[in-house]
């Protein structure tokens, strides 16, 4: 009887283990088969993010092109006016010399047409009255040296600036120390900032 019972149990120990082998290979296909639609709904949620993504990097370098585009656009027409303000200034303060002359040349003629004998005395008179009038003018020199819109490319709304930061003589541009140039660094974007000592040398 003993005998006979063994290979009953070895039957059935085969049997579990065949059943065993197709239940874990229907596990391992049901797991694959999860394993791939979750790539593919990963793939799907994916691509639209990816998509989103790019379309804001391209709105991103979009939008920043063209701000960088007007921002230099506006820089432009700042300093063409600023260009334009500076030359009409210059041009206005030339043609005044002009017509001051001019009336000094007129009244000069004038005089001596009328009466060329009492001119003589008329000059030496001008000529005495002349140091009177230089002495003022000497005095006034330190506070034209105050004026830093005196050199050419420096504006009204700059030389402010400039003497907020410390610049307040044309001195200090024409020849500017060391902590000057620190101080004046801060203006390099200024339009004819390397030519700027060399127009304060000019007006001093």
């Amino acid at each position: 009887m003993a005998k006979k019972a063994k290979p009953s149990v070895d039957k059935i120990v085969k049997k579990v283990n065949k059943e065993f082998e197709k239940t874990s290979s229907q596990i391992e296909g049901l797991i694959n088969d999860a394993l791939k639609q979750f790539d593919n709904l990963q793939n799907q949620v994916q691509e639209p993010v990816r998509k989103l993504l790019k379309d804001m990097d391209e709105l991103r370098d979009r939008e920043m092109k063209r701000f960088n585009d007007e921002f230099e656009r506006r820089m432009n027409e700042f300093h063409e006016l600023q260009s334009a303000l500076l030359e009409r200034l210059g041009i206005a303060s030339k043609e005044t010399g002009k017509s001051v002359s001019k009336s000094g040349e007129s009244t000069s003629k004038a005089s001596g047409t009328k009466k060329a004998a009492p001119a003589k005395p008329a000059a030496k008179k001008t000529s005495t009255a002349k140091p009177k009038a230089a002495a003022p003018k000497k005095a006034a020199k330190p506070a034209d040296k105050s004026d830093l819109t005196r050199v050419k490319g420096i504006g009204p709304a700059t030389a402010k600036k400039m003497k907020e930061a410390g610049i307040t003589s044309i001195e200090q541009i024409a020849n500017p120390s060391d902590a000057d140039k620190q101080k004046l660094e801060a203006f390099k974007s200024l339009k004819g900032f390397s030519e700027l000592s060399a127009e304060a040398k000019k007006v001093l």
